[in-house]
């Protein structure tokens, strides 16, 4: 097999009312689009991120609520988005605009729920997905979300199912906290890493936070190598510009690939059947470490990094 040299794409086994859609990885990059922006959807279309987040929050104001929703539908009920992730965000749970959302949330791919913090909201949001199919993302973006993570997580398979990933909201962090953002974010990573080893012990992903300045593009580029580093799968955005750096940090690089294919080729020769570690080029390698390997090859073959 080769490492594909044109951008990557997303592969999936399953298949719903939008088309195929990854269903065994989290995506690299999840791109919010403003419920609103008609225009901003239909350029979502064609763009190499491997999920939409249409929004239906914070990006949109209080007074064209009802119109993103119209908006939203008709984004679903075209399609069109081709092998991207569609996912919509709702409002809060506390607001008067959720029970409309729904509806409309219920018929992507994922539904993003934002501000949870209690296990009585995390079983809210499973109730309102109601009969969908939708997986569940929640963002974990206030001080109460942190303190109780390990509850979250460890819930989650009894009281909310359909949950496959948190999303870090870094931005209502520092606002709720008072914690200022800083370049490293070196305050908010014993943070992020709760929600990460949390997420872990559950068989949960991890996405973190947007960038606020999509302009400042090498330092976007650090922050999703802290992010992956961290463990995170992938990252959600807030501009097209974004797209590219942050497929770059979360994908499997060719190296990454090469080194898990040689592990598992390496240790299924019968020379090695029954030895726990053996020398590959100058490394010493444990058994251990094919588990990670195919892990590697799992994610590089669901963004389609790998050809036959």
């Amino acid at each position: 097999m080769k490492v594909c040299a044109d951008p990557p794409y997303l592969d999936s086994a399953k298949c719903r009312c939008l088309g195929e859609v990854m269903n065994d990885t989290l995506p690299r990059s999840a791109l919010f689009m403003p419920g609103s922006n008609t225009r901003a959807i239909e350029k979502a279309r064609t763009l190499d991120c491997d999920a939409v987040i249409l929004d239906l929050e914070d990006s949109v104001a209080p007074d064209a609520k009802a119109s993103a929703r119209a908006h939203v539908q008709q984004a679903l009920d075209e399609g069109g988005f081709g092998r991207r992730l569609v996912a919509v965000r709702t409002n809060g749970l506390d607001t008067s605009e959720i029970a409309q959302d729904w509806p409309i949330a219920q018929q992507a791919d994922v539904v993003v729920v934002p501000k949870v913090s209690t296990l009585d909201e995390l079983a809210g949001c499973q109730a309102g997905l109601g009969e969908s199919q939708a997986d569940l993302w929640v963002m974990i973006e206030t001080p109460q979300a942190i303190l109780n993570i390990r509850d979250l997580a460890r819930q989650a398979h009894a009281i909310a199912p359909s949950l496959t990933a948190f999303v870090i909201g870094a931005n209502d962090l520092a606002k709720d906290s008072g914690v200022r953002q800083v370049e490293g974010r070196w305050n908010m990573v014993p943070w992020f890493s709760e929600v990460v080893l949390a997420a872990s012990a559950a068989g949960l992903g991890v996405l973190d936070s947007v960038s606020n300045n999509f302009r400042a593009l090498d330092g976007f580029s650090a922050e999703c190598a802290q992010g992956a580093d961290l463990g995170m799968g992938g990252k959600t955005l807030i501009h097209p510009a974004q797209i590219e750096p942050c497929n770059r940090a979360f994908g499997p690089t060719a190296a990454d690939i090469e080194r898990a294919q040689a592990i598992i080729s390496t240790f299924a020769e019968p020379a090695n059947t029954d030895k726990g570690a053996i020398q590959i080029n100058g490394e010493m390698v444990e058994r251990l470490h094919i588990a990670g390997a195919q892990e590697i090859l799992r994610r590089a073959t669901a963004l389609n990094l790998l050809q036959g």
